[in-house]
């Protein structure tokens, strides 16, 4: 399928990629906007923001959807929370996102590195902080690891419908992580920690199922929900079967926040992290 015109973006600022790329490799950091072939780049780059992934640049898992390398990753580095906060100092961020790559070798699934991630920003910055963590396996001490160091937002996509999840998220499972929002949730009354997760369309889900996803995740106590359009990496990644129209993200966001939802934030280009703290700050106020 030919891409649409509101998927064609101008080429990035060959300037402004060269100066957040450079600070990057002082720290020896990644950020999820190169490894996962963010569109948005060139702009959150320009706007000089980003989203840190830490846990190194190699996933376990190997999902059908997803363009960041998979195998064997290396050690944690103990250096990098604090590394990561001090770039976000540096960059002056007053949001911070911070993602990784799913790390089931590691007994806690690298709960700790995050808790240790989320205290070294607090301690550097006055920035809030979110994090889009992995499932953990289910398991819930991990969870609760990144809970008590008191992240502003926990988010955990379930990227995508209940009929398609074993071919689009293998090693993964829908209940699995649609209970993990609900565990974060729950702690609300003794935390604010808000929820959010995110759904790709274009996978083949149908409208009716995107609904159901909507009150299954409000059910669980999500407030913000992504919606944005699945862009296949290469030809062995998950087939794309439709390139949503502009306004049918209008009406879903529509529909979401009139079934409940704090924000929707929703349109072809939008991703987890894409302007998220504008999204935090709306729910704030």
């Amino acid at each position: 399928m030919k891409r649409p015109n509101w998927l064609v973006l101008p080429a990035p600022n060959a300037d402004s990629m060269d100066q957040i790329q450079a600070l990057l490799d002082k720290g020896h950091l990644h950020s999820v906007c190169e490894s996962a072939q963010c569109p948005n780049i060139g702009e959150c780059f320009a706007n000089k923001t980003c989203t840190f992934m830490i846990l190194g640049d190699i996933c376990t898992r190997n999902c059908a959807f997803c363009a960041v390398s998979h195998g064997r990753p290396l050690p944690p580095d103990p250096t990098e929370p604090e590394m990561v906060a001090l770039t976000a100092r540096q960059l002056g961020l007053k949001h911070v996102v911070i993602t990784s790559v799913t790390r089931d070798d590691l007994p806690d699934g690298g709960a700790a590195h995050f808790a240790a991630t989320i205290r070294a920003i607090q301690e550097k910055t006055t920035a809030t902080v979110e994090v889009l963590i992995p499932d953990f396996r289910g398991e819930e001490t991990p969870l609760q690891q990144v809970i008590a160091a008191q992240p502003n937002v926990i988010n955990h996509n379930l990227e995508t419908v209940p009929r398609i999840y074993g071919a689009v998220r293998p090693g993964a499972g829908y209940q699995q992580s649609l209970e993990l929002i609900g565990r974060v949730a729950a702690q609300r009354g003794q935390r604010p920690i808000s929820t959010k997760s995110g759904l790709m369309l274009g996978l083949g889900e149908t409208k009716e199922e995107i609904l159901a996803v909507m009150d299954d995740l409000l059910e669980a106590g999500c407030q913000i929900l992504t919606l944005g359009q699945y862009l296949r990496p290469s030809p062995e990644h998950h087939p794309l079967v439709a390139y949503i129209q502009p306004d049918t993200f209008e009406e879903l966001a529509h529909i979401g926040e009139s079934r409940g939802f704090s924000q929707v934030v929703a349109g072809p280009l939008v991703r987890s992290s894409y302007h998220a703290a504008e999204s935090y700050a709306a729910i704030r106020t």
